[in-house]
């Protein structure tokens, strides 16, 4: 029988492929397996345990949690309990969480550890739906929660007196039921709740797992993007387990490159900063080596790009080249592929846009990034590159059973079984987003003549200049940043005469081209305020600028003493600016750049 809800798609899942390492995740030290039965089992208990408490089919309840092996057990069980899943970013703060928890009207908050508890302390009084508070970790005194034990004992002993529980539940949910409200980022505004169904989540992993064809129960996946963003949950929770792809939980962004060591995966999605770090790791380390080894390496991506642009045109290269190739595979390449456990086939990369440059590099040592493209309104998959049918510079065809069109002023509408049900508790934003069935994304896009879907900006971002001239940033920014001195940059300039930007650096690569070239600066304020630091960010931006048109160009730039942060307010949790944000806290600054 067809899965038609999630809690179906993951009993046949673990039913099919029966793994005795389905989940991979780290204790003290030492990675341990969760087999499928296990997961199911422990899904079943969470779903009985709650039902027991009074949590009924359609009732929101909180997740506040880092990426760990209980947010699989109670993702599930809530799926097999027909309630609604609200995750909430680890990274937000005590008053957001209040925000979130109010508007979604939850009873039950469900949070890790001790900081997460804090949080949930701080607001309490404010949360005037919620009923009990359990931690995964041990209760702090503070925090007056229930350890999550007492729902799972719960559910144990609910499970024993009545072994067929799970599956009444289960049998209660329909596919048009609500699965889940992700709270939008809020680059602007306040964050609005998106509704998405059973249907709309379940049809997005089977429509992706068709897509990406080559995954197969061998595969094993490492999954770092946080599990309350709608892409890493789709591909974590749902298309992974469909494939029967196991999943190996990493720690964290920091210990990434560790992680990937120890389970030595052969599949990975992640966020192009990462791509873009990576690269600029592999050629600073080049940089450092021997004259010998430096044309070595050159030589080696000379022969490497060549190879990808005969794999990005769908050719042969000639047998002289294919033999370089595997010369430079030997030489350079193996040991590029050695330190992310050699056996990586595929990386994916979304939510932002991934550089050209960056991609082409990767493909250049052996590996294909795919990108596509999506929203959380979207469940998320709109688009993507193929394995086999790939384009750089674009997000890829429409994926199967989306419809997209342009609209005249540019900007793209979906619409298909992925689009959202609506924004809780807010038809008037519902109805701006959704026309005549039509999701307006605000996102700027084109098709190329075979079909594939490029992004050009923002809608709401684009910046007009005193002269009249419309500029996309998003796009321009991306390019800029492939310096490895900078790491963020905001263009600004609407309505003035010419573009300016703030330059957000990476100090530690700062800093080493100034101790290198004889600027002392000691720490990010001595270097913001180095006018030979400002000279060498703008000499970068007007490199990186090279085919732009006039009006296009960056004409003066401000430095920034400190790196934009999701702590600081300046990011996204999915790490995208808050345009809004930084404009007003760097007015002073911005108004300076166009002082006479």
């Amino acid at each position: 029988m067809e899965a038609k809800t999630l809690n179906q798609l993951l009993a046949a899942a673990c039913a099919r492929h029966d793994k005795p390492d389905a989940l991979m995740h780290k204790v003290d030290e030492e990675w341990k397996n969760v087999s499928s039965a296990a997961w199911l089992d422990a899904a079943r208990d969470v779903a009985m345990g709650l039902d027991a408490f009074g949590v009924k089919k359609g009732e929101r309840v909180v997740l506040l949690s880092e990426n760990r092996v209980e947010w699989f057990f109670v993702e599930a069980g809530l799926q097999i309990l027909g309630a609604v899943t609200v995750p909430i970013y680890p990274s937000l703060t005590a008053s957001q969480v209040a925000y979130i928890v109010n508007n979604s009207g939850a009873r039950v908050v469900v949070c890790s550890t001790a900081e997460q508890q804090a949080k949930v302390a701080e607001v309490r009084d404010e949360l005037s739906t919620v009923e009990a508070v359990y931690s995964l970790d041990e209760p702090t005194i503070e925090s007056n929660a229930e350890s999550w034990t007492v729902v799972t004992d719960a559910g144990k002993r609910a499970r024993q007196a009545d072994p067929g529980g799970p599956e009444r539940l289960a049998a209660e949910v329909e596919e048009d039921d609500l699965a889940t409200i992700i709270y939008t980022s809020g680059t602007t505004g306040d964050p609005k709740g998106v509704m998405l169904t059973q249907a709309n989540l379940l049809t997005n992993a089977l429509v992706g797992a068709r897509t990406i064809a080559t995954l197969a129960d061998d595969d094993i996946a490492i999954s770092v993007l946080p599990y309350a963003h709608v892409f890493a949950r789709m591909v974590a929770h749902y298309l992974y387990p469909h494939v029967g792809v196991t999943i190996a939980i990493a720690e964290s962004m920091d210990t990434l490159v560790k992680n990937i060591d120890e389970v030595r995966p052969t599949v990975m999605a992640c966020v192009p900063r990462f791509y873009e770090k990576m690269r600029d790791k592999v050629m600073d380390s080049a940089a450092q080596g021997s004259p010998v080894k430096q044309k070595i390496f050159h030589w080696a991506f000379r022969v490497g790009y060549a190879v990808g642009r005969h794999r990005q045109e769908g050719t042969e290269p000639s047998a002289w080249l294919a033999f370089r190739y595997k010369v430079a595979t030997r030489l350079v390449f193996s040991k590029l592929h050695a330190k992310l456990g050699g056996r990586m086939k595929l990386f994916v990369s979304g939510g932002a846009a991934l550089p050209r440059d960056v991609a082409e590099f990767f493909l250049a040592a052996g590996w294909l990034v795919i990108e596509g493209y999506g929203l959380t309104e979207t469940s998320p998959v709109i688009s993507v590159n193929r394995p086999d049918r790939f384009r750089f510079g674009t997000v890829g065809p429409v994926v199967e059973g989306v419809e997209v069109r342009i609209a005249d002023d540019g900007e793209i509408l979906c619409r298909g079984h992925n689009v959202m049900k609506g924004y809780f508790g807010n038809e008037a934003a519902t109805a701006e987003a959704i026309s005549d069935g039509w999701f307006h994304t605000g996102d700027i896009g084109e098709f190329d003549d075979d079909g594939f879907l490029r992004i050009t900006d923002r809608k709401k971002d684009l910046l007009v200049t005193a002269g009249g001239k419309n500029v996309a940033p998003q796009p321009i920014e991306g390019r800029l940043k492939a310096s490895p001195v900078i790491s963020e940059i905001v263009m600004v300039g609407d309505g003035k005469p010419y573009l300016s930007a703030l330059v957000a650096p990476d100090f530690d690569a700062l800093g080493a081209w100034c101790a290198s070239n004889g600027v002392e600066a000691d720490g990010p304020d001595a270097m913001a305020a180095s006018d030979r630091v400002r000279e060498h960010l703008m000499a970068e931006v007007e490199r990186l600028s090279e085919g732009l048109a006039s009006f296009e160009r960056v004409k003066k730039i401000a430095v920034i003493a400190s790196v934009f942060s999701i702590e600081t307010g300046e990011l996204t949790p999915t790490l995208k600016v808050k345009r809004p944000v930084v404009a007003k806290r760097y007015a002073d600054v911005i108004e300076n750049l166009y002082a006479a």
